[in-house]
C-alpha cells in the first residue's frame, strides 16, 4: 500500500464552491485514471489552499509506488495552480 499527500496552492480560486468545483473534477479524474482513493484532508476552510491523500492498495508495494508517483504528477502537470509540498509513504 502507498499513501500520498499533495498540498496545493490555488490562486485562482476566490469562494470556497470554487474550490469544491476545482477539486471534486480533480479528485473524480484521478479515482478513474489511476483505481486510487483520493479525499481532501487538509485546509477545508480556506479557499487557495488544499492537502489531498491519495491511497493505492495493491500486493506489490512497488506498483503501489509507481501508480501514486504517476497520479503526483498527473496533479502537477493538470491543477490551476502550484504543487507546494508531496510527501509519499509506502506501507
Amino acid at each position: 500500500m502507498a499513501v500520498g499527500t499533495v498540498e496545493l496552492h490555488l490562486p485562482d480560486i476566490g469562494s470556497l464552491k470554487g474550490k469544491r468545483h476545482a477539486l471534486k473534477g480533480l479528485k473524480d479524474t484521478l479515482r478513474r485514471r489511476f483505481e486510487i482513493s483520493v479525499a481532501e484532508v487538509d485546509h477545508h476552510d480556506v479557499w487557495q489552499r488544499a492537502t489531498l491523500a491519495l491511497a493505492c492498495v495493491s500486493g506489490d508495494s512497488r506498483h503501489a509506488n509507481e501508480v501514486i508517483s504517476k497520479a503526483m504528477d498527473y496533479i502537477e502537470d493538470h491543477v490551476d495552480g502550484w504543487v507546494t509540498d508531496i510527501q509519499v509513504e509506502i506501507l
